[in-house]
């Protein structure tokens, strides 16, 4: 017999789970895409993506996935043979590293590990160093969303700034943006990039680049960019199919549309990152209690350095994959995979599993979460201590 039947809960870390008056939003016949209300809607995206940012720069929609996104903005900004250095926290710095190889920019990886942020000094050190400013951008993960490391952005702001170095801040927030505080502004930060299907709360389909002036100033010499990738025509166009280099993804705007009504005009950019730090410090809480006894660990021990939208846990293998397993078949509830955080081929591939907290999340939704680990621990015999979903309900109680 398995307890599964029922509705299904998917607790990775992207796509996220989607509000149902979203999908009713996308529930729709083909519009009109010359004249009339999509026109008029897709405008008003704009100001609302602004305000999930914090930034009165420019922001410009790509029909793609975050990769998409990721050589968007190398190729807006960089030419070949130029130098971009990518402080690493996990899997994805790595991946942008690669589009921007791939593009004919040269990268520099300076690799932090899996479980700490990056080391501002160092990079700062590192920009001192380059006398030449050779060094174009440095091209820095918010959180990671394969080890769950949250690093300061603010931080490295100021290391740049510190060095005196003209490198552009280039920065990825397709796991944080609604999910973790991020003031693009305010912290000073030229390039920032994200998808749809996270904190945004909309099937995946469509990422963002965000750009500043110095950005832009970058962009009259990069010769990378394509007529596609083109941020400018993108940027309040004269002719609306310019948004998109073509057909408007039609359905997945209506979505978004609803989304930002949602994070920006219901509940409130602030307050929707007072919810994220909540349902996480539950979570946490919850491991701190398994964790006294037994394998289970949170990935990044310093809670200033965990995201608010995805957290990473690790655990002797195989168990990390026994109980993933264990959740889907008996439970009903789908934990994310160990991505990046070993090989695949490795034994040490199933010691790890990841819970997505990010978007359309609430009280329950977590407890439920929760509740289903803690009888999969149990069911398969895995050490550990008790007292988790107490420790977890407190938190929510705001005790």
């Amino acid at each position: 017999m398995s307890l599964a039947h029922g509705r299904h809960t998917l607790a990775i870390p992207g796509p996220s789970v989607m509000p149902d008056r979203v999908l009713r939003a996308m529930h729709r016949a083909a519009p009109n895409i010359y004249t009339g209300e999509l026109i008029e809607m897709t405008h008003s995206l704009i100001p609302d993506l602004k305000a999930v940012a914090r930034t009165a720069h420019n922001v410009t929609i790509y029909i793609g996935n975050g990769h998409a996104a990721w050589e968007a903005s190398l190729a807006n900004t960089h030419s070949r043979g130029d130098l971009a250095l990518v402080p690493a926290t996990g899997q994805f710095a790595h991946g942008w590293a690669a589009s921007a190889e791939g593009l004919g920019i040269r990268t520099e990886i300076i690799d932090f590990g899996k479980r700490t942020p990056m080391d501002a000094a160092q990079i700062e050190a590192r920009l001192r160093a380059d006398t030449d400013h050779e060094i174009k951008s440095v091209l820095m993960v918010h959180v990671d969303t394969s080890s769950s490391v949250l690093s300061d952005v603010a931080a490295m702001r100021r290391a740049i700034d510190a060095a005196g170095h003209p490198a552009l801040l280039m920065v990825d927030c397709i796991a944080s943006l609604g999910c973790d505080r991020f003031e693009m502004d305010e912290w000073g930060v030229d390039v920032m990039i994200t998808g749809c299907q996270k904190g945004l709360m909309t099937p995946p389909g469509m990422s963002f680049v965000y750009y500043n002036d110095r950005a832009e100033a970058a962009r009259e010499n990069a010769n990378c960019v394509t007529g596609y990738w083109d941020w400018r025509p993108r940027t309040n166009p004269d002719y609306y199919y310019k948004y998109f280099n073509g057909t408007a993804p039609t359905h997945h705007l209506y979505g978004l549309r609803e989304a930002l009504d949602m994070i920006v005009h219901e509940e409130g950019i602030t307050a929707v990152w007072a919810r994220h730090e909540t349902l996480a410090r539950a979570l946490w809480a919850a491991c701190d209690a398994w964790s006294t006894q037994g394998p289970l660990e949170l990935n990044v021990a310093d809670i200033a350095h965990r995201s608010r939208a995805v957290t990473s846990l690790r655990i002797t293998p195989p168990l990390g994959t026994a109980l993933r397993d264990h959740l889907t078949d008996q439970m009903g509830v789908t934990l994310g995979i160990g991505l990046g955080m070993a090989p695949p081929d490795a034994p040490e591939w199933h010691g790890f599993f990841r819970v997505g907290h990010m978007g359309h999340v609430n009280a329950h939704m977590m407890l439920g979460t929760l509740g289903a680990i803690d009888t999969g621990l149990k069911a398969l015999n895995i050490e550990h201590g008790e007292g988790a979903l107490s420790a977890a309900a407190e938190i929510l109680a705001g005790r």
